[in-house]
């Protein structure tokens, strides 16, 4: 299958009001691509519009709640209204939980987080697909995390729903083989965003990891880091991709020795 060039395309971005989202906004826009930017909060579209300068001829926002199956469902039609077509599909969108077990975790958090991070994800990709299928050539992007393939103590919630998403993005692969739909799963490490104030995810638990963890030379990617590995690896057609040196050290460590991978990011969580 020939890999998508985003230039002249249309992609459709979730979560794209701050972090790495944003980031994947700007990038593809300095590409030549149109993008349509979704997320919940409205404020966060608006600055990004405003920041997008000269380009934001280019730019649709569209606030939209992606555990909210009907407001998903009417999206493909306002972004072609929009843009004509679309020829693309970057599920960002996400939250982790509480830094707590889930035994102390409240079933509506457990909820929430598969919610936004698998079925949003889920959402996002039934809707579009048949869009996708009539491009001659289309994409879909999904970001798991570190965490779907090994576990983070403390976060066990959240790696259930992005392992979620990493299942379900290789299961889509193989069903899309020899379609003109290709299929990208991203796992990325630690990148310095506001995913941990924007969750709700700050207390005693992670301020403690914080301090544990502050003299540890463990250095984030930045979102604009983040990214750009990941536009390279969709306009490469990359089948999985790796962002971040730690996520890449660990996927090593979790091939060879999964228990010996699961202690030690429990060790360098310092969780208890």
């Amino acid at each position: 299958m020939l890999a998508i060039i985003v230039s002249n395309k249309v992609i459709v971005v979730t979560g794209a009001g701050g972090g790495i989202g944003s980031n994947l906004v700007h990038n593809l826009l300095s590409k030549g691509a149109r993008v349509a930017a979704v997320d919940i909060d409205e404020e966060a579209l608006e600055k990004l519009n405003n920041k997008a300068g000269e380009k934001n001829e280019y730019l649709s926002t569209h606030r939209v709640n992606l555990t909210n199956r009907e407001e998903v469902e009417a999206l493909p039609e306002q972004v072609i209204a929009h843009h004509g077509t679309v020829d693309g599909v970057i599920n960002n969108a996400g939250i982790i939980q509480p830094f707590i077990n889930i035994s102390e975790l409240d079933i509506e958090k457990i909820q929430l987080v598969m919610d936004i991070n698998f079925y949003g994800t889920l959402y996002m990709t039934k809707v579009f697909l048949p869009y996708l299928l009539k491009r001659p050539t289309a994409h879909i992007t999904n970001l798991s995390s570190m965490g779907g393939f090994v576990p983070v103590p403390g976060q066990s919630i959240y790696g259930a729903s992005k392992a979620a998403v990493k299942l379900l993005t290789e299961g889509l692969y193989s069903e899309l083989k020899g379609t003109n739909v290709n299929v990208t799963i991203v796992f990325p490490g630690a990148v310095a965003t506001d995913i941990i104030k924007n969750s709700g995810a700050e207390g005693d638990a992670y301020d403690s990891i914080k301090k544990a963890n502050s003299n540890k030379k463990v250095k984030p990617f930045t979102p604009k880091e983040a990214a750009d590995i990941i536009i390279e690896g969709m306009e490469r057609n990359k089948y999985r991709v790796l962002a971040g040196r730690d996520s890449k050290l660990l996927d090593v460590f979790n091939r060879l020795n999964p228990k010996f991978a699961a202690g030690l990011i429990a060790k360098n969580m310092n969780f208890k």
